[in-house]
């Protein structure tokens, strides 16, 4: 997955000076709305990976960060890949009529059996959006009707194999992406429904900051994890990527969650400096090695309130804190509520 430079500008949250941004200063505290343009045929796999990003950003967070509403180009409805018919909440024919507010985000489904022929409404409503600094991307063939609307010049996109011909004769000057999703300046792509969510996990780091984005992808990728009564913190996709001394590390930390090791020892371990060590984490993982850790028994003690019934003390103490106070605050700091109410919601839930 890549990143590059991006041209909007967000303010920063109070939950992650570093990373996390919502929509804007006058909309603190709003949800960042997302529309999903559904196009004829459009993969239901792709569709519901991506929403369900949204949704579990919103559960790990205690303010609902995401909203999304479904359009059609026409109608009140459309039909999938797997021909079931879904109801949309508005169609773009109602939008371009009337003077609704537009998405922060506006995402064009596509699928393998979808028209690639530009459609009218489509590019004049994603020109108006485009016009409002809003986010446009595309699920699997879903940027060409971005590339119909001009808006991907000089833009690297991710599009389904089967479409890169089509891209290659009808957009010179569109750039055919080697990776399978990217965040290219403004425009979101992916080329099929696995990457649908590593797409979307770009764009909740990128609009909620690392935090949130870690915790959903540690949540969507569980059938990646060892099995456990309670499963560890989900490696890294990328890990292989990584120098040796940073994986040394992060497997050490992960193995040690109810004794934490020092720094000294990590780095003895490891056979690294400190400042070896900062930079490996910086460069790799955009925080600190002392952070990190903390996330990753943070987390580990959130799921062992939501999967089990120990005392609030146990968890702490089987997260490595030594006392339920430093515990709590910690908790608190980073998921914004109290241990204690945290498990009251999971429970109602």
């Amino acid at each position: 997955m890549t990143q590059t430079n991006h041209k909007k500008h967000f303010s920063p949250s109070n939950a992650d000076h570093n990373h996390a941004h919502v929509a804007s200063p006058e909309c603190d505290n709003k949800p960042i709305m997302i529309g999903f343009v559904l196009l004829k045929h459009f993969s239901m796999v792709a569709f519901t990976g991506a929403v369900d990003a949204l949704v579990t950003a919103n559960l790990v967070q205690t303010e609902k960060l995401f909203d999304y509403a479904t359009l059609s180009i026409s109608g009140s409805s459309v039909t999938s890949d797997l021909g079931i018919e879904i109801a949309t909440g508005t169609s773009i024919e109602e939008q371009l009529q009337g003077a609704s507010h537009p998405f922060d985000v506006l995402i064009v489904c596509g699928g393998y059996r979808c028209q690639l022929s530009e459609q009218a409404k489509l590019t004049e409503y994603l020109k108006n959006h485009h016009k409002q600094d809003a986010y446009l991307g595309g699920l699997w063939n879903g940027a060409i009707s971005l590339a119909h609307a001009g808006l991907t010049n000089n833009t690297r996109i991710a599009v389904h194999p089967d479409n890169h011909p089509y891209v290659r004769e009808h957009f010179q000057d569109t750039v055919i992406a080697k990776e399978t999703s990217l965040l290219d300046g403004q425009i979101l792509s992916c080329s099929g429904p696995v990457s649908a969510l590593a797409m979307m996990l770009v764009l909740v780091e990128h609009l909620q900051g690392n935090r949130i984005a870690r915790a959903v992808k540690e949540i969507l990728t569980c059938d990646q994890l060892s099995e456990s009564t309670v499963t560890p913190l989900t490696q890294p996709a990328d890990d292989a990527k990584y120098p040796e001394a940073l994986k040394k590390v992060l497997e050490l930390m992960r193995s040690n969650i109810e004794e934490p090791l020092t720094l000294e020892e990590l780095l003895h371990y490891a056979s690294v400096s400190r400042r070896q060590l900062e930079r490996l984490f910086q460069n790799h993982l955009e925080t600190s090695p002392s952070r990190y850790y903390l996330e990753l028994r943070i987390t580990y003690a959130r799921r062992l309130l939501q999967q089990t019934n120990k005392p609030i003390i146990e968890v702490a103490i089987a997260s490595g804190f030594v006392s339920s106070s430093h515990f709590s605050n910690c908790f608190k700091d980073y998921f914004g509520v109290a241990p204690s109410n945290f498990r009251k919601r999971s429970n109602q839930q």
